[in-house]
């Protein structure tokens, strides 16, 4: 069961409670432990509900106040209304509701699909749009921007292409992109803070597009990084590009961590486990599971025709995580940076094709 914390100042208790204006009006994260918290919290707390329905709109405010944060980093809301995809767009199963019922139909099995030609011809096709979106997502990044205007250029250039969102709605995220600043390791949600000198961030970027998914994404540096920052973004890609380089029909699914691995401790630096990279076509997430780490257990081999990603997260500290409560963003539990690069690659008949190159 998700664990929530009393958002009353200075409280900090378990909190099962939610305010139901908040819960009416889609607000994330208004747990409180009791009716005397909720109480006392009110006249801050009210503020909120004003500025969801528009009623004050220059106000941001810390969602989680109850919360103690890992780093620097703090959640700036109110959120932007979630963004409208023109209706001619075809969308996966779960815009509308949230739940992606065809991955749950696939909830514990290990078959990994190999893709015909004419399938394959579509991913190229998708990855080649999603790596242009991604493009135009990074080419904005500035010091001074929001996370939230990332997620406005990449969900205006994902559905000028005819395409939708991925990340849009997949259980109930609210946004179009995931945007990952310094100690986020992923699934960040584009909000009001304004990117700092120094910052790292990761954009995310996922297409759905003629009944398939790509996926992809890259860590940035925005203004002057310090070096131990341009390090841990370095050493993640590299990480990425010698497991790439492992690629080719009978490897292991189970032995790309081990080559992350090794080299991310070469430098210093730890991998993520709780999060992996995953097969990718028709569905978002499914077989085969691909670990960052040594001595994992994932099943397959690759063969030709198969479409997955690799996606290692690169930690300067511990590669624990934890997260906010948002129930989405996963955050390094010491509070230090995680850099991460990701590409959608095709097992070929002698050995890889990165689509999203």
């Amino acid at each position: 069961m998700d664990q929530h914390t009393c958002i009353t100042e200075g409280c900090g208790k378990p909190a099962k409670l939610q305010c139901p204006t908040c819960l009416k009006q889609g607000i994330p994260g208004s747990y409180f432990c009791s009716q005397e918290c909720f109480k006392s919290s009110w006249p801050k707390h009210k503020i909120v509900h004003k500025v969801a329905t528009g009623t004050v709109s220059d106000i941001t405010y810390n969602p989680f106040k109850g919360y103690s944060y890992t780093g620097d980093l703090r959640a700036v809301y109110p959120l932007s209304p979630k963004r409208q995809v023109p209706k001619d767009i075809p969308r996966p199963d779960y815009a509308e509701d949230g739940v992606p019922r065809s991955e749950q139909r696939l909830r514990g099995s290990t078959r990994i699909e190999v893709l015909n030609a004419d399938e394959i011809e579509i991913m190229r096709r998708i990855s080649k749009l999603a790596r242009e979106v991604l493009d135009i997502g990074a080419k904005a990044l500035k010091v001074g921007v929001t996370t939230d205007e990332i997620d406005r250029i990449v969900h205006e250039a994902t559905i000028a292409r005819g395409a939708y969102p991925s990340p849009l709605n997949y259980w109930n995220f609210p946004k179009s992109v995931c945007t990952s600043v310094n100690e986020v390791i992923c699934h960040g949600i584009p909000d009001k803070r304004p990117l700092k000198d120094g910052d790292i961030v990761n954009i995310d970027v996922t297409l759905y597009k003629d009944g398939f998914h790509s996926d992809l994404n890259e860590t940035y540096c925005v203004g002057t990084v310090d070096e131990a920052g341009i390090k841990l973004v370095n050493t993640a890609r590299e990480c990425l590009n010698l497991a790439i380089a492992e690629v080719k029909p009978g490897a292991l699914f189970r032995d790309f961590g081990k080559v992350i691995e090794a080299h991310a401790k070469s430098q210093g630096f730890s991998t993520v486990k709780t999060f992996c990279g995953h097969g990718i076509n028709r569905l978002f997430h499914c077989p085969p599971n691909v670990p960052h780490y040594a001595k994992n257990k994932a099943i397959g081999v690759c063969k030709p025709g198969v479409c997955f990603t690799i996606e290692p997260m690169i930690c300067e500290g511990s590669w624990r995580d934890e997260l906010w409560p948002d129930n989405w963003t996963a955050v390094t539990t010491d509070g230090r940076r995680s850099a991460q690069f990701e590409h959608t690659l095709l097992v070929t008949e002698d050995g890889v094709e990165i689509l999203t190159a």
